[in-house]
């Protein structure tokens, strides 16, 4: 009898495809793919071994040709399950690496001996039970001989492949929509964590601050931090904002918040700012070092005796662009655990995501005292 397990080997891959995808939880009952395909495939081996031998036609023979398709097929329905399962307890199982590449032709070899192994038994209990038509058809079979094994070899290579490709592109699927769903939680959080770390009492002193200003007759400063006031807000307030923009334009909204400040602490707050030229085009997280001044004045310059002084700076280091934001105020002593935490923890959360693990986020207390806070990110230019 010729070998039985030729009919449509390409199903078989086709059909693995829709299993796994199914079987990682896109469609329901999926789990039933991998066996509705190795049943349609069983029928359709019993079949042609019936096409190609025709002295066992009985109702009976049918049932040993059914088995010998089901032994065939349902183990690799098997195979496709345990390799799809195996991603819970070792994640890598599916991944495309120099170690899963070398250790599964092991695991295909004794996958494949296996299932000879069983093939074999079947055949020799079909013989054993079935008519004599039947006997002389699988009595011939030899499951052990290198074309058969180089073929049930290149069998687990296809549903390896199958899920391999599935599982990475499921996961790229979950990366993205993960990733998709940060960025709306971004969204609908940029003006209560974000937009709004200026905090309403900073806008009540800046009134406050103007209120001042007329009274003294200092009308020209009071239209000026108005000003200032309005370029924050705008920008602040502004739902359309990139995630990324030029360091030049960061620095805007920067520059106007100090202006305020300023007004507020007058002789009590000192503001340097060292730019590299070359850094001005780069492009950094919307919004990424006012939080980071704010906490600085409000964790460091508010509490300062005399007058204090903030720091800004940025450098381009190669590949890499250094921001940093420096004070002089009491360093880690006089930042509440509450503030501090939150609004540096924003701020390393909002690189992550940006960044993934390209960035470095340090901060800490100079030996000189005061509180620093020092950003790595990679220089990416704007377009022009």
């Amino acid at each position: 009898m010729p070998d039985c397990d030729n009919p449509s080997r390409a199903m078989l891959s086709k059909g693995m495809v829709h299993a796994k995808t199914a079987s990682g939880g896109l469609l329901p009952r999926a789990r039933m793919i991998p066996l509705t395909m190795a049943a349609i495939l069983a029928v359709a081996t019993a079949i042609e071994c019936h096409a190609q031998a025709r002295g066992i036609q009985s109702f009976l023979s049918w049932g040993f040709s059914l088995a010998y398709g089901c032994a065939l097929w349902f183990w690799w329905a098997l195979v496709v399950y345990v390799l799809w399962r195996s991603t819970n307890r070792w994640p890598s199982a599916l991944r495309f690496s120099f170690r899963t590449l070398a250790l599964h032709p092991v695991i295909a070899v004794g996958v494949v001996t296996l299932h000879l192994g069983l093939l074999q038994e079947v055949t020799r209990l079909i013989v054993r039970l079935g008519p004599e038509a039947v006997k002389a058809e699988y009595g011939g079979l030899d499951f052990f001989c290198f074309p058969r094994f180089g073929m049930e070899l290149l069998l687990y290579g296809l549903c390896w492949l199958a899920c391999a490709a599935v599982h990475t592109q499921l996961a790229a699927q979950r990366d993205s929509m993960r990733s998709l769903e940060l960025e709306r939680q971004l969204s609908s959080a940029h003006l209560r964590a974000l937009q709004m770390q200026l905090e309403p009492h900073f806008l009540f002193n800046t009134l406050n601050a103007v209120t001042a200003l007329v009274e003294l007759g200092r009308r020209e400063q009071a239209l000026e931090t108005l000003e200032h006031l309005n370029t924050v807000l705008k920008l602040v307030m502004k739902r359309n904002t990139p995630s990324k923009i030029p360091l030049a334009q960061e620095l805007e909204v920067l520059e106007s918040y100090l202006a305020i400040e300023q007004v507020r602490f007058a002789d009590r707050l000192r503001v340097e700012i060292n730019l590299d030229p070359n850094t001005l085009d780069g492009l950094v997280p919307c919004f990424l070092l006012q939080p980071i001044v704010e906490n600085a004045i409000r964790h460091g310059i508010a509490n300062c005796e005399d007058s204090g002084w903030i720091e800004t700076s940025a450098q381009r280091v190669g590949t890499r662009m250094r921001l940093q934001v420096r004070d002089n105020g009491p360093g880690m002593t006089g930042r509440s655990a509450s503030g501090f935490g939150l609004g540096l923890s924003n701020t390393k959360e909002r690189l992550a995501h940006f960044y993934q693990n390209d960035y470095e986020f340090r901060a800490f207390q100079p030996e000189s005292g005061g509180f620093q806070v020092s950003i790595t990110i990679p220089y990416e230019k704007a377009a022009s």
